[in-house]
């Protein structure tokens, strides 16, 4: 039996996988890191420990990650504890975990305030998201909450986030962040979050694990480069080392220009302009373990167009420090063009960089404070869905009858996240499962 060849081991390569290997299919997933996870791929900081490259939790309404979860057995590693969000904004700490910190927040008036806490319950009101994805963020935004809320609490993550597509953004990628967080609070308001014990790399190890333990195989530092196509079949992928392994399907999960570049030379110019036509920001995240706190925050949004990051994530005011050997974790996240020169800095210049930003937001902060130094790059980080997005996204169909395409760019309306990558890996094993029956 010739395997199915699954392209990437990110949760929805994962997930498909399993699915797949539980209807009886051979399996083969190729992936060019070293390890499993894709954006919620770990390292290991000092003492062993694992910690993801870019940071990560889901929300208490995330089903479908909650389900794997439970059919791996292992339910009770998740755990759900309260967060704490706020903004810096005009030099000032401001906390925004509930509905009360939203009505003491002074940069607005207070008419403006109870329009800002309004909007989630605006947002939860619309059923039709197409009705207002001809909108960008900014039309949409004034309309339901005025522009001074707009100006002071949303567009700079907006613009910050990103950058030279902030103008054509669409309506319902905003829609649906507001709707999801929404429905993600606890009894008293605020924001409850959910996390797996041992982190999100533990879970992909898990998952590494299940598809070994089901006769599938898992190739780790070797990237699929092309196929070869016969007509409207996939026969082969060749891979980065010049094997050609046969298969009977091939599903393809990185980013969409990755995948054009598969698939160029076996389907028409067309359907590769298709596939490139959707953009992607970057992402350059710094990561410090310390040996102090910078605050009691853990998501921290960055309201000020000058300063170099976006957010500032303390993941252990989340996950406690003794999962660290009792070091604290923060995150410092930009995203950007790939073309900018912050994206190639190295983690000592990238901290250089930051360091007069960081004093400015916490003055005790000193150097000394810093145990560890990583940055991390994502070239693909964020699909822009843009106006009229769904008019143009490709679907998980090609030109090739046993090639199917399933990224975080089609998760839509949804935006990208792991909850919704193993939603995808599921329906897209069904699909295929349905096409090529086991012989």
């Amino acid at each position: 039996m010739k395997p199915i060849a699954i392209i990437g081991a990110g949760f929805t390569g994962l997930t498909a996988a399993i699915e797949l290997l539980k209807h009886g299919h051979q399996v083969i997933v190729l992936e060019q890191d070293s390890d499993v996870g894709g954006l919620a791929g770990s390292f290991k900081i000092d003492g062993g420990y694992d910690l993801e490259k870019f940071y990560h939790h889901w929300f208490t309404n995330d089903r479908y990650i909650t389900d794997l979860v439970n059919e791996l057995g292992e339910e009770g590693e998740i755990v759900i504890r309260p967060s704490r969000t706020g903004m810096y904004f005009n030099n000032s700490m401001f906390r925004l975990s509930t509905p009360l910190d939203v009505l003491r927040f002074n940069p607005l008036s207070m008419v403006n305030r109870i329009r800002l806490g309004l909007l989630v319950f605006q947002a939860r009101a619309i059923q039709d998201w197409k009705s207002i994805e001809h909108l960008n963020v900014r039309e949409w935004l004034v309309g339901l909450c005025g522009e001074k809320v707009y100006e002071v609490v949303w567009e700079p993550l907006i613009r910050a986030k990103f950058s030279i597509y902030a103008d054509d953004l669409s309506a319902t990628w905003f829609w649906k962040k507001l709707q999801l967080r929404g429905s993600s609070r606890n009894s008293s308001g605020g924001e409850a979050l959910a996390y797996y014990r041992g982190g999100f790399a533990a879970l992909a190890a898990r998952m590494q694990r299940e598809i070994i333990a089901r006769g599938g195989e898992l190739r780790l530092g070797d990237a699929a480069k092309r196929i070869v196509a016969n007509g409207d079949q996939v026969s082969a992928v060749i891979t980065d080392n010049g094997e050609a392994i046969e298969v009977a399907g091939v599903l393809a999960t990185p980013a969409l220009p990755i995948v054009a570049n598969i698939l160029d030379g076996a389907v028409g110019d067309d359907f590769l302009l298709k596939l490139r036509r959707v953009n992607y920001l970057a992402n350059k995240c710094l990561v410090l373990v310390l040996n102090k706190s910078l605050s009691e925050t853990y998501w921290l949004n960055v309201n000020d167009p000058d300063f170099p990051f976006v957010g500032v994530i303390e993941h252990t005011n989340f996950e406690p420090i003794e999962s660290y050997g009792g070091r604290h974790i923060v995150y410092m996240s930009r995203y950007l063009p790939h073309t900018d020169p912050v994206y190639d800095m190295s983690a000592f210049t990238l901290l250089d960089y930051a360091e007069p930003y960081i004093k400015k937001m916490f003055p005790d902060f000193t150097k000394d404070w810093v145990v560890e130094t990583h940055a991390w790059s994502a070239r693909y980080a964020q699909p822009v869905t843009e106006r009229n997005y769904s008019s143009y996204v490709p679907g998980q169909e090609t030109p090739l009858d046993n090639f199917w395409i399933s990224t975080m760019a089609q998760v839509y309306p949804e935006d990208r996240g792991t909850n919704y990558a193993i939603r995808e890996g599921k329906n897209i094993a069904a699909k295929i499962q349905s096409t090529l029956l086991v012989e």
